[in-house]
Formats: structure tokens, sequence, C-alpha cells
């Protein structure tokens, strides 16, 4: 069986972590609806690899919201730090009693190690769960216009890195970038479900807070 991070601990507002590091406090933040025109759904780092797979794992086309999971950093009891510790798109409104590494092309999680997994690469901090219209558009844009939209100076939210931009005028196609925990990294995206298996939600996992 593939690696599963403990989806369901690290999903709670309030949960705490600790390491040799300091501790942590998940707080959730709603960052908006994530628009899928095709019902299909992409894990990628737009600003690097826009053209990225979709999950083989589709759901019904239509809007659905998002929302940052952000481990707060303290030591000694204040706040230093912020980082997003996963990027969940809700799907189903429902308990989830299950959870399945999301895989795309021809990836086949049965080949894979306890510890392993299959994720996306990124190299330029930035995260999204968007729908391959949106992202294909994105692919066809200059430097300026990804530099005006995605680069320029980030607003102040409590979400690090949170950016919503519109990609497709005719279909609302989205992408919603988080800042991806600590940085560039492989992130995995696991797919949650109820116990008669209808998909609950897709969650990024940032590899933020111990395990």
């Amino acid at each position: 069986m593939p690696y599963t991070p403990d989806l369901d601990r690290l999903l709670t507002p309030g949960a705490r972590f600790a390491d040799e590091h300091g501790s942590y406090v998940i707080e959730t933040h709603p960052v908006g609806d994530v628009v899928l025109p095709t019902g299909r759904v992409v894990g990628c780092d737009p600003l690097v690899t826009p053209e990225a797979e979709p999950f083989t794992v589709t759901v019904p086309s239509g809007r659905y919201p998002a929302r940052a999971w952000v481990a707060v950093v303290l030591r000694e009891d204040a706040e230093v730090d912020r980082r997003v510790a996963a990027l969940e798109m809700v799907v189903l409104d429902a308990p989830t009693v299950r959870w399945e590494l999301a895989v795309a092309g021809d990836q086949d999680a049965a080949t894979l190690g306890e510890d392993d997994y299959f994720g996306y690469g990124v190299d330029a901090g930035a995260g999204t769960l968007a729908d391959p219209t949106a992202l294909t558009i994105l692919e066809s844009w200059d430097y300026e216009q990804v530099e005006q939209v995605f680069i320029g100076e980030m607003p102040s939210t409590p979400v690090p890195g949170l950016i919503t931009a519109v990609l497709d005028e005719a279909t609302g196609a989205n992408v919603v970038t988080v800042s991806t925990g600590w940085g560039d990294g492989c992130y995995g995206t696991w797919i949650g479900r109820t116990a008669d298996g209808q998909v609950t939600s897709f969650v990024t996992d940032f590899m933020v807070v111990p395990d």
C-alpha cells in the first residue's frame, strides 16, 4: 500500500503538532470556489507545469468550494510563521471514511511501496487544483501576463500565496494558487471517499507538520 498521511488529523481546525522546531496549530480558511467545466482535476505547480495530466478520478462539472489548511508556527506560544499545510477542494459535504492516492495518466498506486507516493513537482512555490480548461489557457500566456497576475506583489491574507484568477471567461474556469508549504518539492494529492464510495474531496498535503 502506498503512503497515506494522517489527513483526518491534519484537516481538523485547532489540531496541534510539535517537533524540535516548535509547535503548529491548524487553521482553516475558505479560498473561494474552483470552477471545473469538464469535471477533470489537475494538481500542479501552475507556473511551471500547467500542462500536467489530470487525475484519473473525475467529478461532475460545477463549482466546488476550496479551503486552505494553514499551519501557524509557534515558538514560546508566539506566532513566528504560517505555512499552507494542505489545499482541499470539497466535492461532497459528507464524512470521509477512507483516503486513496490520486493518480494521473498511467500511474498505478499498486506498484508503490508503503512509504512511496505519486505527486507533482513544485519549482515556483505554488500549488493548485484546477480544471485543464484554465490551465491550457495559462500555458499559452507569455511571461508578462503570468507575472502580472501570479508573481507580482502578493496581497496580505491569512493564507500565504493566495491568488485567484479567472482564466476562461466563457466557462469561469479559474486557478486558485497557494504557497506550497515550505517551498519547492514533490507533493501528493489524496481523494476522500464516503462509506459508499462517493468522492468527498481532493487534498494536496504540503508536508508541513510532522507525520
